[in-house]
């Protein structure tokens, strides 16, 4: 059960690792683009390439869908981004179901795990393989993987590295269970440094950016939200004028000032910085309202930016 590219990978191992997938669940199709055409998922291309059975149920609870599911007869579940399930779809299999989170469990449950750990400036992420229960991303830990976040990576790199890692885990998580060797860890026995942090779903509003924190909280903001959902700020202009940016790229100036947070200099040519509330943030990669992301030099050549424009 999953829908975005994140389950694919994890999908494309189990098949070409020979195991017996009985079916695929995913989300139904979505319209997009200026003509609303219906898209399908990345989950449903790859099963309808491989000629897998596939459902897409509206609701997870319409007994159509669940006595579908039950002829499949599945001894065993995985979800991979996906909903979350009732206790009639959860606890089905006579293996169980479990999930695949983008987090070092009981740290980052919620829908965005990898985006809040670059956020919050964390150095170090993983995934974990979990069986399910009631309450969300509580169930007990099958196995975990860790690595390093770089301070230059941002959700795109992230994501990459836990996506290949995944698919190599769910398979891993797969044998253990077949296997018998399963060791179940309760979350609340797990050692935690430090306080529990959500990662709740975010929206539009989350991703503005507050020009009063400092640099590195700036910094590290931007590039949690890189390339998607995208940080964002409003330029004003001296004329009243207002101005949606995406950002996707910054880098860190530690440079003493004694302008008001928000401040925007700039040469007109090569460089564009903002004034955060201990140094600068310098732009190097963004987007103005319909037009392609282009590097700040770039930008400039084709977009004047008067004096006195300000980051709201």
């Amino acid at each position: 059960m999953g829908t975005p590219d994140f389950a694919v990978e994890s999908l494309r191992c189990l098949v070409e690792g020979g195991y017996n997938v009985v079916g695929v669940i995913t989300m139904p199709d979505k319209p997009a683009g200026r003509g609303h055409k219906l898209q399908y998922s990345p989950v449903k291309q790859y099963a309808l390439e491989h000629d897998l059975p596939l459902l897409q149920p509206e609701k997870l609870k319409d007994e159509a869908f669940v006595e579908a599911l039950r002829a499949w007869k599945a001894d065993l579940q995985i979800v991979v981004a996906f909903r979350m399930l009732p206790e009639v779809v959860w606890n089905m299999p006579r293996l169980g179901t479990f999930n695949l989170h983008a987090s070092l469990l009981p740290q980052y449950r919620g829908a965005a795990p990898i985006n809040w750990a670059v956020i919050n400036g964390d150095t170090e992420t993983g995934i974990t393989t979990f069986f399910l229960k009631h309450e969300i991303d509580t169930g007990e830990v099958i196995q975990q993987v860790r690595i390093p976040i770089a301070d230059t990576d941002d959700v795109g790199t992230v994501h990459d590295k836990l996506m290949m890692l995944g698919g190599q885990l769910v398979v891993e998580t797969v044998n253990a269970i077949l296997g018998g060797t399963v060791k179940r860890i309760p979350q609340e026995e797990m050692a935690v440094v430090g306080e529990l942090r959500p990662a709740p779903k975010i929206f539009k509003d989350t991703c503005r950016i507050d020009w009063n924190q400092p640099v590195k909280r700036i910094y590290d903001f931007v590039r949690g939200l890189s390339p998607y959902p995208t940080a964002w700020t409003e330029l004003e202009f001296p004329n009243g004028e207002r101005l949606v940016v995406k950002v996707f790229e910054t880098e860190k100036l530690s440079q003493p000032h004694a302008l008001q947070p928000g401040a925007v200099q700039t040469d007109g040519k090569t460089y564009l910085r903002i004034a955060a509330a201990d140094g600068f943030i310098g732009l190097r990669s963004l987007q103005l309202p319909g037009k392609k992301r282009l590097k700040v030099d770039e930008l400039l050549r084709g977009f004047r930016m008067p004096d006195g424009v300000v980051a709201r």
